[in-house]
């Protein structure tokens, strides 16, 4: 009986080292296949099949190390060197990684992108074709990779708050698809010297202030592209800098660990119970992963050579990852020289077949396109013998392209087309060409915003109703009630901000809901505008409506990037495969001073193509917006009036159900003379001096635009134009901002220069922020003299 006892052990214990064996042999075959695809790589880029590469070859083990620990449910947010992670994590093929670096884009080819990404730009959706949330729960999920330094960390903190909020929310346990009781953690990938950037700081104090599951793993090869760490960081050593954050009993904080990014035993010991620990407790982690090194350097854009020492170039070929976990290997005697030999080799033939497969792939259905310009071109001189010397040159060149591209075959197919002119037997090459137009329009121009059943385009219109006996109200009271309703009636929106939680917000929209709501639906943040965005950016991703409140227009600045660059991008930049419906709510337009007037919509329009944004005159307008925009997936920027907040509003008695379209502007007052376009608080200075010129006889027509993303969809502007023959757009930004904007929409693309019997005006404020007080805003911005004063002068022309 002993000796089967014993022999049962040792069974065991060898299937379990044979496991132990397989495993590790399956991470060193990983990591083979992972840098022989960063060494093809950067050949296809030096060769000009691909325009640009950026690798993570010296990171493969550290990699592999911590992907061992990504569940079902997790989110990566991670940057631009995490193939490894990605390809460990079961989430991405090798194949599929080429054809994102030759830009396929077939989103069945490269399905992170569609070819809109540089390589190793990854996503997986959370959302199906019709807008419906996924189960992310069950899934491993990749919040869509971004270039911009240390972009992915405000975002990140998002992504690990929804796991606080699903575990503290009890009305969210009905979602479990979404969440495992928060048991999620945040994968957040960083290079050393983006830990420099105010991003991560800013990041790392609010994780240790909330406590949230992060686990950030900082990638230190050592150098800043060409700038070592020793000029980037204090000490040298992001982790010796950090200390201060550490956790400690009866403290709040982050837990901090150091690994070496060669050594597979230690870091898997390590990572196991640190990552369990985070999942459990959500504190958060920073792992530290030093002697990374690149093999390849920064990029394919320059050579390491030229910046690193001959010495330091040693020692990197000597503690490279793939060396050192080889050495670690035989000496531990889990494998032999010759079976690691015919992995590498096995490595180096697999990966050259996925990319011979990828470019095949890529260019198959261009070589198709070439061979149907070349057979209609062919046709066409039959019929038209005269055209062959100026014709016959330009389809044998692209023919005889060993690499075509798309925009070759459309560029010849111009040309072709306009030495034909109007010949009769050109016209299937014309029909040709708006085919490919078409095409290629879907392929590069396309999904910016949701154009499902998910788009808040397609909420139709439904005015507000009131009692007979409705109470005129404070705009900030009818806002309170509205929020209340809201939280009361949709577990899944919560709202967050400076101010937001305790007191209900600067001007009392959310008073007294925290108590009643609780304080995860309803909370309160630092000052921290950057990582608010983020909060919201990575709650959205998750499947929570978030409400994220930047306090003041002005300060929208700090919170900008993450706005432009993250979330105005993911939709197009996924091929909209993920939604992000982050709703900001802010406020500005006229008030007093330099800090507390902001109407910087120029910027805005620029930096946020693909938000709408919404510019509502009053508070019930405002939550007619917000109703549209729960209805959709859209991620949208809401400014409510700073100086309405105690203006007289009646109360609507079906405060959750009516919508206010966007896109599609309101006629206010209805006049013969002039039409005068604006928005927001502007619109009431605008009403006062269409009153004063009544006076005069003059009927202003007064068009109140709604949104200014989308613009008049229906071109009601148009219509009022072609009535009046005049029209002033008033607005309170700079010149050359949001009314050049109006202007260029009305007259250029509705065509409304059409209709002008005078040269149509923009009024603006100064090129300067307005001074303080009420006559700094007087003069600083448009007032019912100045409109009144040009408004005379147009109708005297």
């Amino acid at each position: 009986m002993e000796n089967q006892i014993e022999n049962d052990l040792l069974t065991s214990e060898k299937l379990s080292f044979d496991r132990f064996c397989d495993e590790v042999l399956r991470d060193y075959q990983l990591a083979c296949e992972s840098r022989e695809a960063s060494l093809m790589g950067r050949k296809e880029v030096l060769t000009g099949k691909a325009k640009f590469g950026i690798f993570g070859d010296g990171k493969e083990v550290a990699q592999i190390a911590a992907a061992k620990f990504f569940r079902p449910g997790d989110f990566r947010a991670g940057y631009y060197r995490d193939q490894t992670f990605v390809f460990a994590s079961k989430l991405a093929t090798i194949e599929q990684f080429f054809a994102q670096l030759y830009a396929n884009p077939d989103v069945k080819q490269d399905p992170f992108s569609a070819g809109r990404q540089m390589n190793s730009h990854f996503a997986t959706p959370n959302v199906d074709a019709e807008g419906n949330w996924l189960p992310l729960a069950h899934q491993k999920n990749i919040s869509s990779d971004m270039a911009p330094t240390a972009g992915q960390m405000p975002r990140a903190l998002g992504l690990a708050y929804a796991s606080k909020v699903f575990r503290k929310v009890e009305q969210l346990s009905d979602f479990p698809e979404l969440s495992n009781n928060g048991n999620e953690v945040c994968f957040c990938t960083i290079g050393d010297a983006s830990t420099s950037e105010g991003h991560f700081w800013e990041t790392v104090n609010a994780a240790g202030v909330m406590q949230v599951p992060l686990a950030i793993f900082v990638w230190d090869d050592g150098y800043g592209i060409s700038v070592p760490k020793k000029l980037q960081t204090t000490k040298g050593s992001i982790s010796e800098v950090l200390k201060g954050f550490q956790q400690r009993e009866g403290t709040n904080g982050i837990d901090i660990y150091k690994l070496k990014g060669w050594d597979y035993a230690s870091m898997v010991e390590v990572m196991e119970p640190a990552i369990r620990k985070i999942r459990d407790t959500h504190i958060p982690a920073v792992f530290h992963i030093e002697e990374i090194t690149q093999p390849q350097g920064h990029s394919t854009s320059g050579s390491h050579e030229r910046y690193k020492t001959p010495e330091r170039l040693e020692w990197e070929r000597s503690f490279d990852c793939i060396k050192k976990f080889r050495e670690w290997i035989l000496e531990n005697a889990l494998s032999s020289e010759e079976e690691l030999n015919d992995i590498e080799l096995k490595a180096k033939e697999y990966v050259r077949e996925c990319r011979n497969n990828a470019w095949n792939t890529y260019q198959q259905p261009i070589r198709d396109q070439v061979s149907r310009v070349a057979e209609l071109t062919r046709s066409l001189l039959s019929n038209a013998p005269e055209m062959v010397e100026s014709i016959e040159p330009l389809i044998n060149k692209l023919v005889a392209e060993k690499e075509p591209m798309r925009r070759d075959v459309m560029s010849t197919l111009d040309k072709i087309i306009g030495l034909a002119a109007n010949h009769d037997s050109a016209f299937w090459l014309k029909d040709y060409y708006k085919e490919l137009k078409d095409l290629n329009n879907s392929l590069y121009n396309t999904h910016l915003y949701n154009e499902g059943p998910k788009s808040p385009l397609n909420v139709a219109a439904r005015p507000a109703q009131y009692e007979p006996d409705a109470p005129m109200l404070n705009g900030y009271e009818i806002l309170n009630r509205y929020f209340d309703r809201l939280f009361a009636s949709n577990p899944r929106v919560i709202a967050f901000g400076e101010d937001v939680g305790y007191i209900g917000d600067v001007n009392q929209g959310f008073a007294g809901l925290q108590a009643k709501h609780g304080e995860f639906r309803i909370s309160d943040t630092g000052i921290r505008e950057l990582t608010i965005m983020g909060q919201g950016i990575g709650t959205a991703l998750r499947g929570l409506r978030p409400i994220a409140e930047i306090q003041y227009l002005d300060y929208l600045l700090y919170g900008l990037q993450p706005l432009s660059d993250d979330v105005a991008t993911t939709h197009y930049r996924t091929f909209g495969k993920q939604s992000c419906p982050l709703i900001v709510r802010t406020r500005g337009h006229r008030l007093e001073g330099i800090w507390h007037s902001g109407s910087p919509l120029g910027m805005i329009l620029g930096a946020l193509r693909g938000m709408h944004i919404c510019v509502p005159r009053n508070m019930v307008q405002a939550i007619g917006m917000y109703n549209t925009l729960l209805q959709g997936n859209d991620p949208a920027l809401m400014i409510e009036c700073l100086n309405g907040y105690r203006l007289k509003e009646k109360l609507p008695a079906d405060l959750l159900q009516y919508t206010v379209p966007l896109g599609v502007p309101e006629i206010i007052r209805q006049g013969a003379d002039i039409t005068l376009v604006s928005y927001g608080s502007t619109l009431r200075v605008v009403e006062e001096a269409a009153e004063y010129l009544a006076g005069f006889g003059v009927q202003v027509e007064i068009i109140d635009v709604q949104t200014l993303l989308p613009f008049d969809i229906h071109q009601v502007i148009l219509g009022s134009l072609k009535k009046t023959n005049r029209i002033l757009f008033v607005d309170e930004d700079v010149p050359g901002g949001a009314t050049a904007y109006m202007f260029n929409e009305v007259m250029e693309k509705q065509g409304g220069y059409r209709w002008l019997d005078v040269a149509p005006r923009t009024l603006s404020a100064k090129a300067h922020r307005p001074g303080y007080a009420s006559d700094g805003d007087y003069f600083s911005k448009p007032n019912v003299e100045d409109i009144a004063a040009l408004v005379k002068e147009m109708m005297a022309e």
